[in-house]
């Protein structure tokens, strides 16, 4: 590509882009402030902890707080739960007030820099790509359990040093004391367990990570926190077993002190959780997988019967969150969804065009979760977004390949549903399919928007959201909206030939006329299993389109969603909250304190039961309004304007012509090749100067890895007159 060919950022002299003001701006950044200042001492007082000048302040300060109605359960909650559920209400307030502004288009500077967020440290490892970030939270992690354990081991040597014990003795109030320190950590790491898969958190909101990408760290997470309450509860039946009570400690259920029996339930149930989540089960089996992790209820329900409301509570902030962002979801599901239309195509890949409300926002590379009843009730599965939200205001499209069962059932209904639009009788029911949809979810920003140079790397069905993000470039060049690229290369390897007629879904001429005056694009197509082009070349894109539409009789998504409207999921977030302080409170004032219950599991139940409650009661209450307003302002739109018509969707296309006509000029393809990223990156290097280049890669984990180690490669013996690469991934494994 000709670096000289367009010299200025795309529209950049031609777009006023809103500015924010300065009273805003502050308010903004005192937020962050206060955020980090929050997090911070968070952090600083799990890690005072485990020694003694901690248990020292702990002490003091349950016994200056000892005065709230809830004792020792509100004191812990305050100081453990409470920092993540405040800095989840400055985010909702710093979200509203950031409101639906455009991002700040500004030129990229002379003086690229490399972003902590953005550079890959770690490539090959049981990690995965790990960012310099992440990699500093996993050094954090690190840290805290050497320092921790290092601490532990150091208070009960000394502990055991000053009783008159027989080693025996020693050596089995040791085992116990290690186990609960080992059960505590486990409980620690469980406050952040919850939180990367709360889909339409407005923490993962206000720090703009995905929740494709923010399920790694829950994998990582739940590594961690098994490890250690197996070793937790190892440890006890070790010194059980050698005290010679190890079956009656197993069995039995203390109204005072710790309910074992629970914890023995909840552990397993954690145990089958975490050896079905371990990728070759996962791979072998992923409905097993599935269904085996809906035991998360099983484990914190049990958790909270094993220690009792007090300890349960140090956790509970992050757990809570999640039920919030559960609760919702159930309600967003329960709508059946129009689907439009839907394609399929002989590459096994089919594409749905789902009907929405024009208020429900998403960026191009946003993804929903997907459920189709005939198939399964239970099974959601997730795929990107292959549109752009400039494509049309009340739909939405995706693409699915078909590499399973569930997905080969869509396709053959698909299939079948074709061949049955006249019923042999009418009394024989037409076949169909109901959809039901969560989310959609995704960046918070359009962070692809921000690079004025963007490399995008797919693999196979990868391309998919590449095609919205090209999409969406095109319509805001063409209509004038704020956007930053200039220079797009996307390099796409498949194994077969007969996926090219995906890249033909878009006609990029529609869109944006002229587009190669305004945007230097290029594609480089790597087709690795076939070594030469057929013979009949035409063959293979002028296929027949199978499309049947509508498929369902039903309406659009529903606008109930974590990542909507920032002031309903705001409300209903706060609302929540406050409605489980206050009912808990109430619960202690009238019923726990005044009848002087002290039975540690039931307690454990109640502050449980209040939280479920919370969620249900005061949460069902403001979805109830926001479900009202949205029929509100749906009743004022006028879908028929805008809305795509089953009569806009081409069957039987000639996607050769299509093809041809959109790609030809600045396509090439590769036989019998895979891209070679050191050539790439290198040619890119020479181009396009001394820049920030970003990379987003959609595809398999190896070529992640390989464009990764590229991008490290390359950063680190970077030329000042060369780019920095700046590395995103959009893979994601559920």
């Amino acid at each position: 590509m000709d670096e000289n060919s367009v010299q200025e950022p795309l529209l950049l002299s031609e777009i006023s882009v809103k500015k924010t003001s300065l009273f805003v701006s502050s308010v903004k950044w005192i937020l962050k402030i206060l955020m980090w200042a929050i997090f911070v001492a968070w952090i600083g007082v799990i890690f005072l902890f485990p020694t003694q000048f901690g248990n020292g302040l702990l002490e003091k300060y349950i016994h200056a707080t000892s005065g709230n109605p809830c004792g020792i359960t509100g004191s812990l909650f305050l100081v453990l739960s409470g920092p993540v559920l405040v800095i989840a209400f400055l985010s909702i307030f710093h979200l509203i007030i950031s409101g639906d502004e455009e991002f700040q288009q500004k030129k990229s500077s002379k003086n690229p820099g490399v972003r902590l967020w953005t550079f890959p440290v770690l490539v090959d490892g049981p990690f995965g790509v790990v960012s310099a970030a992440e990699f500093i939270g996993i050094l954090l992690f690190v840290v805290y359990v050497i320092w921790a354990l290092y601490a532990y081991v150091f208070q009960s040597l000394n502990r055991i040093s000053g009783e008159d014990l027989t080693r025996m003795e020693g050596r089995i109030l040791f085992l116990k004391m290690m186990g609960g320190h080992l059960g505590s950590m486990g409980l620690y790491c469980m406050a952040f367990l919850f939180l990367p898969v709360a889909r339409g958190s407005v923490l993962l909101r206000f720090i703009n990570i995905p929740f494709e990408h923010a399920t790694r760290y829950h994998v990582w997470l739940g590594h961690l926190t098994m490890v250690l309450f197996t070793l937790h509860g190892l440890l006890y039946i070790v010194g059980w077993a050698m005290e010679g009570n190890l079956l009656h400690k197993l069995l039995s259920w203390k109204d005072i002190g710790v309910a074992i029996l629970p914890g023995v339930i909840s552990l397993f149930a954690g145990l089958l959780m975490w050896v079905t989540s371990l990728p070759p089960v996962r791979k072998w089996n992923f409905e097993l997988f599935f269904y085996t992790h809906q035991l998360y209820v099983v484990f914190v329900l049990g958790l909270a019967l094993h220690v009792g409301d007090f300890i349960f509570s140090m956790a509970a902030g992050g757990i809570f969150l999640f039920m919030l962002d559960r609760f919702l979801r159930l309600c967003q599901s329960r709508r059946t969804v129009d689907i439009i239309s839907a394609k399929s195509l002989p590459c096994g890949t089919v594409e749905l065009i789902l009907s929405k409300p024009g208020n429900l926002r998403y960026n191009a590379l946003s993804f929903v979760f997907l459920q189709i009843r005939e198939l399964s009730w239970l099974q959601w599965h997730p795929f990107s977004v292959s549109s752009s939200p400039l494509d049309g205001k009340y739909h939405l499209s995706i693409l699915i390949k078909v590499l399973g069962e569930w997905t080969a059932r869509l396709r053959g209904s698909i299939m079948n549903i074709s061949e049955a639009e006249q019923p042999a009788s009418p009394s024989q029911p037409r076949p169909k399919l109901t959809a039901s949809v969560e989310g959609p979810y995704g960046h918070e920003a359009p962070y692809q928007l921000m690079y004025e140079n963007l490399i995008l790397v797919a693999g196979g069905i990868g391309i998919s959201p590449f095609l919205a993000i090209l999409s969406d470039i095109l319509h805001r060049v063409n209509e004038g909206r704020p956007c930053l690229p200039r220079n797009i290369l996307i390099v796409w390897a498949v194994k077969r030939s007969n996926e090219l007629p995906l890249l033909s879904t878009m006609d990029l001429e529609s869109i944006c006329p002229y587009f190669y005056d305004k945007l230097n694009l290029e594609i480089s197509i790597y087709v690795t299993r076939e070594s030469d082009p057929p013979l009949e070349e035409g063959d293979i894109h002028n296929v027949t389109v199978s499309s049947v539409c509508p498929m369902s009789r039903g309406c659009g998504m529903s606008i109930l969603v974590g990542t909507g409207d920032s002031i309903w999921s705001g409300l209903y977030v706060i609302l929540s909250t406050l409605g489980f302080v206050i009912s808990l409170g109430i619960l202690y004032i009238f019923y726990i304190n005044p009848r002087s219950i002290s039975t540690w599991w039931y307690k454990g139940l109640l502050f449980f039961g209040c939280m479920l409650a919370s969620v249900v009661i005061f949460g069902g209450l403001v979805v109830g309004l926001w479900h009202l307003w949205e029929k509100k302002i749906s009743a004022r739109e006028e879908y028929e304007e805008n809305r795509l018509k089953p009569g806009m969707v081409q069957h039987n296309e000639d996607v050769a012509n299509l093809f041809q006509k959109n790609h030809t000029s600045i396509t090439t393809i590769q036989y019998g090749s895979r891209p070679d990223f050191k050539e790439i990156l290198g040619s890119i290097s020479e181009h396009w100067g001394c820049a920030d280049v970003g990379v987003i890669i959609c595809g398999p984990p190896t070529l992640e890895s390989s464009v990764a180690r590229e991008i490290r490669s390359r950063n680190l013996k970077r030329e000042s007159h060369h780019p920095i690469f700046h590395f995103h991934s959009h893979t994601f494994d559920l």
